[in-house]
């Protein structure tokens, strides 16, 4: 993802940086990539990269804050050229896939951060993703339920929580086999059972 080069400015060190430990852990335990793996793979020294995040838990923030910016991003414009709200979804679920499987990094720092027993500021933004997330996704129901594409009667709380809940099952079983094309190979299908369940209520 980054070729190091010299004569970057402070927003183009800091996006590498970001990439970089996203990269890093998709080989490896996000929580032991040290700032010097991640100087090493830059091609930089330690006191480079602490010129633009102070802390390691910074560049973690870093990542939260490049994450949410970039999937936000992809579902909202995966969604601007639909009109129903199950095609919505689809597209939410297939950007949001998509998205994963091209950075295979992200779910293990998402929750490495969630396993943290203190309340870090990357956990924090987490939540707060999740939240925002989760926004969205009743927006788009409670549309579907207005016009009677989705039945007045569907707990859409719970129906956006499973719609979360459906990706995470299928990030987990790609990190657990080591293969990331399966999430996109099994998405289809598997936003199809989903889409059958909000449909009958």
């Amino acid at each position: 993802m980054n070729t190091p080069t010299k004569n970057k400015t402070a927003e183009q060190r800091r996006l590498e940086t970001v990439e970089t430990l996203i990269d890093l852990a998709a080989e490896r335990n996000p929580n032991a990539i040290t700032t010097q793996a991640l100087a090493d793979r830059m091609g930089l020294t330690q006191g480079a990269i602490f010129r633009h995040f102070p802390t390691k838990q910074s560049i973690f923030s870093g990542v939260m804050d490049w994450v949410a910016a970039q999937l936000m991003k992809r579902i909202d414009k995966a969604i601007q050229s639909e009109t129903e709200a199950i095609k919505k979804l689809r597209a939410m679920f297939m950007a949001h896939v998509a998205f994963v499987s091209k950075h295979p990094g992200i779910p293990r720092i998402l929750f490495g951060e969630l396993q943290h027993n203190n309340d870090s500021l990357p956990k924090q933004m987490v939540q707060k993703l999740i939240i925002q997330y989760a926004a969205k996704l009743r927006l788009v129901m409670e549309a579907g339920q207005g016009n009677g594409e989705l039945p007045e009667d569907l707990d859409i709380d719970a129906a956006a929580l499973l719609f979360i809940g459906t990706i995470q099952g299928l990030v987990m079983q790609s990190m657990l086999t080591s293969d990331r094309a399966l999430i996109v190979a099994q998405a289809e299908s598997v936003f199809n059972v989903y889409q059958r369940a909000l449909l009958s209520g």
